[in-house]
């Protein structure tokens, strides 16, 4: 028996979800099957994240029935689904990062020996779990914090599975991943669909869903659109029904350069421990430069050490031609600089999540509204209405907390209240991960604009289509040195995997021709 002739493992009929006025979830019949891997597609706020919450028990439906192995079920909490089986790791990591990495993996069925935990047996069942993820190298015993974001996503999938699913949700779970441990999580999920277990996965990545799911379900505006065999369709028709209109131009235009811009940002030779050796670059005024290159290659470092977060930078930052030093996040913000940085995670360093849309829109520009020691409310609200048409930011209410936001609302939040302060120089790590399609061509359109404007922007990505369409220049790190600038015609996917990798350019395979 095939895994779409498989009775369903959870079912959903007729579900609905409102907060309000705000209908999230509208009438969905759904359902998830063992064996299977079931790829939920949808844009920022198409309905995906209250579809696993539901599933999950992290809220309730407002109508509606859902149904385990035939049985209604009705689950109160995520931990009446956990025991039903049913896991989710979502896209806001839950792990303590002051705990070790055991602690965090067997925090909710730790080992125990005469009443108290096991140590050293919660300690063996963590190897086997990280081992079980390709990620053996990962010392149980280290906190979690000192971990970076791909090797915490791969303890949260970890922990999940320890949890012994049969259900198992991952939502956005490549987003922060190495190109490695990306390759790990595809070996893990083939295995696990072998072992009968069924996966939901959420993911706005379609070279993944083709990859790794068997049936894919389409939802928009709270609606489920359609549910097919993955490869049924083509990625015009899928985005047609992920967005309900054609996307035919998801970059804008370039401009057309007779010379080279005025440099507003330059360093020479910047350096920082072993991860940046001898950085010299120029971002000029009205432009895009692309940081590009295998992940860890120093372009995070880059970005912080330019944004005066890190300590013991040597070498010469110069704005508008100008020696200047940076020496915090404050300092790189002055007048004189005006230089914002985007940061790689909206959820824990970009946004405070339990304070409002617009105190999080206002937060870095306060300064500029203060009268008397006290803020102008009137100035204050008008640079909230101002961000918010500006970006198009998706809301009910700018008093609503930001962490009840769409993933790519939330991202246009961070992106807006750096942009309140007038920034000159903006600095961009990662800004449309996990981010959906059409938002992530208005992200580009705004960039654009930007540098229309006379911005300069340096933007790190690990996607290479977006290094393609985005930039005017990308320059390609390894072992945190630039060893390669393209320009041009020369800003193909070839040639940046080929510099990604070290090789030299007579080294790289030459483009595909036409059949």
């Amino acid at each position: 028996m095939s895994a779409v002739d498989t009775p369903p493992l959870v079912r959903l009929a007729g579900v609905s979800k409102h907060y309000g006025g705000v209908h999230a979830l509208r009438e969905v019949d759904f359902a998830a099957r063992p064996g299977s891997i079931h790829g939920v597609l949808g844009e920022n706020g198409a309905g995906k994240s209250t579809l696993i919450k539901i599933i999950s028990g992290v809220v309730q439906p407002s109508a509606g029935e859902m149904q385990v192995d035939g049985r209604p079920v009705s689950f109160a909490s995520p931990q009446a689904a956990n025991a039903a089986g049913v896991v989710c790791v979502f896209q806001e990591l839950s792990l303590m990062p002051d705990l070790s990495v055991a602690d965090n993996i067997c925090i909710t069925r730790p080992p125990t020996r005469f009443g108290l935990i096991d140590q050293r047996g919660q300690r063996r069942r963590a190897e086997e779990l990280l081992a079980r993820v390709g990620c053996a190298d990962i010392d149980p015993r280290m906190p979690v914090k000192a971990l970076p974001l791909s090797r915490r996503q791969m303890v949260e999938i970890a922990k999940a599975l320890g949890r012994d699913p049969r259900l198992l949700i991952l939502d956005e779970a490549t987003s922060a991943l190495t190109a490695a441990d990306v390759e790990k999580v595809y070996t893990l999920l083939h295995q696990l669909r072998r072992d009968g277990l069924g996966i939901l996965y959420i993911s706005h990545r379609m070279p993944e869903i083709k990859a790794l799911c068997d049936t894919c379900s389409v939802f928009r505006n709270g609606r489920h659109i359609d549910t097919f065999p993955a490869g049924a369709r083509t990625n015009d028709e899928v985005v047609h029904m992920l967005i309900g209109r054609e996307i035919h131009n998801v970059y804008p235009p370039k401009p057309a350069r007779t010379a080279a811009p005025a440099p507003m940002l330059e360093t020479r030779n910047l350096r920082w421990t072993d991860r940046l050796a001898d950085i010299s670059l120029t971002v000029g005024r009205g432009e895009i430069v692309g940081l590009g290159g295998l992940d860890g290659q120093g372009q995070r470092d880059l970005l912080l050490a330019l944004f005066g977060v890190l300590r013991g930078v040597e070498g010469d930052i110069l704005i508008d031609g100008k020696p200047c030093r940076i020496g915090s996040p404050r300092g790189a913000k002055r007048a004189g600089i005006g230089m914002a940085l985007i940061p790689e995670d909206r959820k824990t360093e970009g946004l405070l999540l339990p304070m409002s849309v617009g105190e999080n829109i206002t937060l870095a520009a306060l300064g500029g509204m203060t009268k008397f020691l006290a803020v102008d409310r009137r100035k204050e609200s008008a640079g909230i209405d101002r961000m918010v048409e500006a970006l198009k930011i998706k809301l009910g209410s700018a008093s609503a907390p930001v962490g009840t936001l769409s993933g790519g609302n939330q991202q246009k939040v961070v992106i807006a209240k750096w942009l309140l302060t007038d920034a000159r120089i903006v600095l961009l790590n990662d800004p449309t991960r996990g981010i959906d399609v059409g938002t992530k061509q208005e992200i580009y359109q705004l960039l654009r604009d930007l540098a229309d404007a006379g911005t300069a922007i340096l933007l790190y990505s690990t996607d290479y289509d977006e290094l393609i369409g985005c930039c005017d220049r990308v320059m390609i790190l390894y072992g945190g040195r630039v060893i390669r600038t393209l320009e041009g015609e020369d800003i193909t996917e070839t040639n940046i995997v080929a510099s990604a990798l070290n090789l030299a350019p007579g080294d790289a395979m030459p483009e595909a021709m036409p059949a």
